[in-house]
């Protein structure tokens, strides 16, 4: 007996141990950064590239009449400067095969999907920095650096890699919320970037760092059955035993081997500034609801501690998350004099989601047969739990389901809109903002317009087809029931009574908090950057990014062009999107807006030739950029202007003319052209900004019908048919429907100045240090 006992013993000791080991990771492997594929585009496919812009450019121009020739020393070059891989932690839990995920796609995975899956011109790589271990980013930086020894010559390669970060940041309340930035380094050599990464201290010691409990961790690789979920747990021990730097030490003088991170942007910019090196920070997601807390916006980064001019200049307008555009008059949450959450009443055109949540609990209450007094209590203690409870306020309705909350907190005549559309953070509420509190910073914001995929596979620029969307957005969910069951929260009976946010709270784990399953639907494929650059060499598209003359498209490879025409008595030339202007004058401008190539099915020869069948197939998902020879039709031009505030109490809504101006274009594949002229402008005694959307003709796009639903006659959903990332949504379903893909120029900034005379961009530029 007594050895049977300790025979049981020994076997649970070592059991323990087992599951010890497991959790530590010891059966897995290190995420490698993979090898990037040593073979350059050929030069004659770049140059042919480059012809048939200039011929575009030619036919535009020709259209528009004399004066309008395109300069010749400069083109269009599209990119991508939003792209992780699976050194980033969410991206590596979606290659998980309970995720339907397709394995490991490493940093040199990106830079060939960008040369001959995409054909960029340039592209960043972005991975989380809370966890990028000093390893993996040892790797980073030396795949970078194999991506462009591949390029060819470095005034003309074929494309050019940057190397870059982001900054992660979730705040729980609007007031420590500041959101997520990208950091993009101009130079890849050692004495051009710094030691380590910069991590949001926000995240950086939290779920990101793999804090999964060690026994939980070994029984989901038991539970997984498959060698990649060991590699996980291997993933996150070597996350958790990085060490944090100690606060307040000199940058270079921190320890290399440790994880350092900024609790603010402007942490971030004082250790940018520590460092001094070249680089450029891009706000993103900044209407993405799914972390951002409702009632969040912008105002408290307009200052001299929150925003560096010199470099945050690009925000990003549109991704694979959706659009960041559009402003839009509606209260998500409403805070009282105490500053207490409050559920504002719905209007035509919004839904709160917190409203809903107290719908759906009246309509419980009233079938379970209670009063009408009961059942309104009930619905007003559920709108304020929900208030309350914030990004996990859908958790305050016991086993509420998807279908239940209809289109709640969703812009409903956004294009494309990001999920749980967040308006204080959107592009054009944003450049309506002007800080009153002299000599206290920045007075304004004045952003150039980019985009970008935001792709989570190692796929820079996906959106130039509209297909796989389990691959070429981030659309993904559990691969059967059963994972489903394991991975969502505690399941809950549909009570006619709401639960507290302390309950909900005390039942999440990690991201169990956020709605995770209902933003399938607002995936996209992803935009891109496009830069006016004197040249396709790393200083040619830097140059550009720095004076902001760049735009963004939602995917297609849409040629726009944005100018201010000078007149003569100020030296007749001409401000391009992104500049700035100081004048009494009435100012005009010109646009010219070419289609983006349809596309052929499969792959160029020569990107099936570099990678093989192969990998084309698992990399490129068997398809390509192809262009053919007939682009699609741009079908108008819309002008926004926007006044940003002159008084405190201005009204945003007031500020934004949206559209200000359309103009229909003629029916004419070779593009189309416009000019107009602000008449008031010399008279209004304000400062203005425009910028313009050149738009496509409609076309299949992946998620474009969001939650799919179905309206009555006053235009509220009654129903909808969610595009689902999980197996409830068949796996080679796109969820097509159609949009006008679109391109958004950088604005134009023109200030209002009393005394006679015009200061052109580039010299009121000088002013501020900015040439």
């Amino acid at each position: 007996m007594k050895r049977a006992l300790v025979v049981a013993m020994i076997l649970v000791a070592a059991g323990y141990l087992l599951l010890r080991a497991v959790a530590a990771g010891w059966f897995g492997r290190h995420e490698e950064p993979g090898q990037v594929t040593r073979r350059p585009i050929p030069a004659e496919i770049v140059a042919e590239r480059a012809a048939q812009q200039r011929s575009a450019a030619a036919a535009v121009s020709a259209v528009a009449g004399a004066g309008t020739e395109t300069p010749a020393d400069k083109q269009i070059l599209f990119g991508d400067l939003h792209v992780h891989t699976t050194f980033s932690p969410d991206a590596y839990l979606r290659s998980l095969p309970m995720l339907q995920g397709e394995g490991a796609h490493p940093p040199a995975d990106a830079c060939d999907f960008a040369r001959y899956c995409s054909a960029l011109d340039f592209w960043s790589i972005n991975d989380h920095a809370e966890g990028i271990t000093p390893q993996h980013w040892k790797e980073t930086v030396e795949t970078i650096r194999q991506c462009n020894a591949v390029a060819g010559d470095a005034a003309n390669p074929d494309v050019v890699a940057f190397l870059g970060w982001e900054w992660t940041q979730v705040g729980l309340t609007p007031d420590t919320h500041y959101g997520h930035k990208n950091v993009v380094l101009k130079g890849t050599g050692d004495d051009e970037i710094p030691a380590r990464p910069i991590a949001s201290r926000s995240v950086s010691q939290g779920a990101l760092r793999g804090s999964v409990p060690p026994m939980q961790r070994a029984l989901l690789a038991l539970a997984g059955g498959e060698r990649r979920y060991h590699d996980l747990l291997r993933y996150f021990e070597e996350r958790a035993s990085t060490d944090a730097c100690p606060d307040d030490v000199p940058v270079r003088d921190l320890p290399v081997e440790c994880m350092e991170s900024a609790a603010t942007p402007g942490e971030l910019f004082a250790k940018l500034d520590d460092w001094g090196h070249e680089s450029i920070v891009i706000p993103h997601g900044t209407t993405w609801g799914m972390y951002t807390p409702a009632g969040s916006t912008w105002d408290k980064q307009l200052s001299a501690a929150q925003h560096d001019p010199n470099r945050q200049t690009l925000i990003e307008v549109y991704s694979g998350h959706g659009n960041s555009e559009e402003y839009r008059d509606y209260e998500e949450v409403r805070f009282d004099a105490t500053g207490q959450p409050r559920c504002p009443p719905p209007t035509k055109t919004h839904l709160p989601s917190c409203w809903r949540a107290g719908q759906i609990i009246h309509e419980r209450c009233t079938e379970a047969g209670l009063d009408a007094k009961t059942c309104d209590e009930r619905a007003d203690v559920a709108r304020q739990r929900y208030a309350e409870a914030g990004n996990a306020g859908h958790h305050v309705v016991p086993g509420v389901t998807i279908d239940d909350w209809l289109d709640s907190g969703q812009c409903r005549d956004c294009f494309l809109p990001s999920f749980n559309y967040r308006p204080g953070g959107s592009a054009q509420y944003i450049l309506a903002l002007r800080n009153f509190d002299e000599g206290a910073g920045p007075e304004r914001f004045r952003f150039g317009f980019m985009a970008s995929s935001d792709n989570h596979s190692a796929r820079p620029g996906t959106g130039y087809k509209e297909i796989n969307r389990r691959e070429m957005t981030e659309a993904s969910g559990a691969a059967d029931p059963t994972w489903r069951a394991r991975l969502a929260p505690p399941p809950t009976d549909p009570k006619p009574e709401s639960s507290s946010a302390e309950d909900v709270f005390q039942r999440m784990q990690a991201f169990q908090v956020f709605e995770m399953e209902r933003q399938a639907s607002f995936f996209m494929t992803g935009g891109l950057i496009a830069a006016h650059a004197e040249g396709r060499g790393r200083d040619a598209v830097w140059q550009a990014l720095q004076r902001r003359e760049v735009y963004g498209t939602s995917g297609d490879r849409i040629l726009l062009w944005f100018d201010l025409l000078e007149d003569d008595a100020s030296g007749g030339g001409i401000v391009p999107m992104g500049g700035e202007l100081e004048t009494n004058q009435n100012p005009r401008f010109r646009v010219r807006a070419v289609g983006a190539f349809r596309q052929k099915p499969g792959c160029p020869e020569d990107s099936l030739v570099a990678l093989g069948a192969e990998r084309i197939e698992r990399l490129c998902r068997g398809e390509c950029y192809n262009p053919s020879d007939d682009r699609k039709r741009i079908t108008r031009i819309e002008v926004v202007r926007i006044r940003p505030k002159a008084r405190r109490t201005d009204r945003v809504a007031d500020l934004i003319d949206d559209p200000w101006k359309v103009h229909s274009c003629p029916p004419d594949a070779s593009g189309c052209t416009f000019e107009f002229e602000d008449p008031t402008f010399a008279t209004s005694g304000r400062d203005t900004v425009y910028y313009v959307r050149a738009i496509e003709e409609p076309s299949p796009t992946v998620n474009a019908g969001n939650l799919r639903c179905t309206r009555d006659a006053e235009g509220s959903c009654i129903e909808v048919n969610p595009c689902y990332g999980d197996y409830r949504t068949d796996y080679q379903d796109d969820c097509l429907a159609d949009s006008e893909e679109r391109a958004w120029s950088s604005p134009i900034f023109v200030d209002w100045i009393a005394a006679s005379g015009t200061i052109s961009a580039t010299s009121a530029r000088k002013a501020r240090g900015r040439a």
